[in-house]
């Protein structure tokens, strides 16, 4: 979920980066260095699709996630981008409107776009310039006896909690005294994660990041009485004792401990808390604020950079690796809910009916990608230190003023990302 300002200036090539030094060895970038799951899927699928045919060879290069980003700006300045390459979903309009990416043509794959989850197709100005094989959900965990003890409705995917049952519910929970705090939030996480958890909060109050009808402002989205209504509701959390202004460094223990009731968490944390929860987990839905449910979607994808010199053995690798089987191997690898229906059907957990198939039906049915636009990596930054300071005590109009000023001068200052 990581989020990086690649781009600081206006649009354009990245450069002259080759496939290898014979013309058809193509070299693959991937932030997996530090998670042997995944990175083996990757390895497996380079390693059958060179045993597949003898034309292309895809030779691997692994960073550790906290220096992959910088290692693609390095290398976009110094024209030595390789040919194929991951990047986590919200940075793809950034991405191709910086040069970095080239639009893909994935109509030889076996699985068709169209059947994926639409979080994990990167788009931009209407061309498709990446894809991933896996989405990742968040969601509310509980307890059902908790629930049950204190006379808690359990909410579901058709009737999720509103927020006047929230409120409720963690009035219930805080006046038990039984709790550190009743909500857990993971506000001691940093980067990506406050837009990735809060802003989808933020739009089911019905404001935004930005407004997306032409992408060239964040007011009355980020500033409105809405998103003004979600920051004093956020910072009633802290003030009401509900949930801590800075949680501790692994916050899903608390949870796991009995010290909060309610833990906002993805779907990566489900096996674990089902190993030690058992039938006792609760997998709640997100709570309507009044214009839905929301959570935020898209995760890792990959794409091909706009400077391959051979273009068609990168396409032809990406195509290669669109079977579902893959689908199904990166799912259960790394925890997470596969991109189409086909693969959740051969993972254990994730078919119809199964308890982690509900990951699925809210990545259907409430899943918001981050704003599409080159903006995005800065709007991001923005949103993490407002959200921070108002969950600090800022004045909240003040501090949503002061980030839809920024945001806006940052989109005029570019151009609107329209061009140079």
């Amino acid at each position: 979920m990581t989020a990086t300002v690649l781009v600081a200036g206006c649009g354009g090539s990245a450069g002259t980066g080759s496939s290898g030094a014979d013309g058809n060895t193509l070299t693959l970038w991937t932030h997996n260095a530090g998670n042997a799951a995944e990175y083996g899927v990757v390895q497996q699928i380079v390693k059958d699709f060179n045993a597949s045919q003898s034309k292309y060879k895809v030779k691997i290069q692994a960073f550790p996630q906290d220096s992959y980003n910088d290692s693609v700006v390095a290398a976009a300045s110094a024209k030595k981008l390789p040919c194929i390459l991951d990047v986590d979903g919200p940075n793809v309009p950034n991405w191709a409107w910086g040069g970095y990416l080239a639009p893909l043509d994935l109509s030889t794959g076996k699985v068709a776009v169209k059947e994926q989850l639409p979080s994990t197709v990167g788009t931009y100005q209407n061309k498709t310039y990446a894809f991933g094989f896996y989405d990742v959900a968040l969601t509310l965990y509980s307890r059902k006896s908790v629930l049950n003890k204190y006379g808690i409705r359990v909410p579901t995917i058709d009737k999720p909690w509103t927020k006047g049952e929230f409120m409720a519910a963690l009035a219930k929970l805080k006046a038990s005294g039984k709790f550190s705090y009743p909500l857990e939030l993971a506000t001691g996480n940093t980067g990506e994660w406050w837009p990735y958890a809060y802003s989808p909060m933020l739009q089911s109050f019905g404001g935004d990041l930005i407004d997306r009808s032409d992408y060239k402002t964040a007011k009355g989205a980020l500033n409105g009485d809405k998103a003004i209504e979600w920051g004093k509701w956020f910072r009633s959390l802290v003030t009401q004792g509900y949930t801590a202004q800075k949680s501790g460094k692994s916050p899903n223990d608390d949870f796991l401990n009995g010290k909060s009731a309610i833990s906002w968490d993805g779907s990566w944390s489900a096996a674990g808390d089902a190993a030690k929860l058992g039938d006792d987990l609760a997998i709640l839905p997100p709570v309507d604020f009044g214009e839905g449910p929301k959570i935020g979607g898209a995760s890792w994808q990959w794409g091909m950079s706009s400077t391959c010199s051979n273009k068609e053995g990168a396409q032809a690798y990406l195509n290669f690796s669109r079977q579902t089987k893959y689908f199904v191997d990166f799912a259960k690898a790394t925890n997470t809910l596969p991109a189409t229906d086909a693969a959740a059907a051969q993972v254990p957990g994730y078919k119809p009916g199964d308890k982690f198939n509900f990951f699925v039906q809210e990545a259907q049915k409430f899943a918001v990608v981050r704003p599409v636009t080159p903006a995005y990596p800065y709007i991001s930054t923005v949103f993490t230190k407002t959200a921070q300071d108002i969950l600090a005590g800022a004045d909240v109009k003040g501090a949503l003023d002061e980030a839809v000023s920024q945001i806006d001068n940052n989109l005029k200052t570019n151009n609107y990302y329209t061009g140079s």
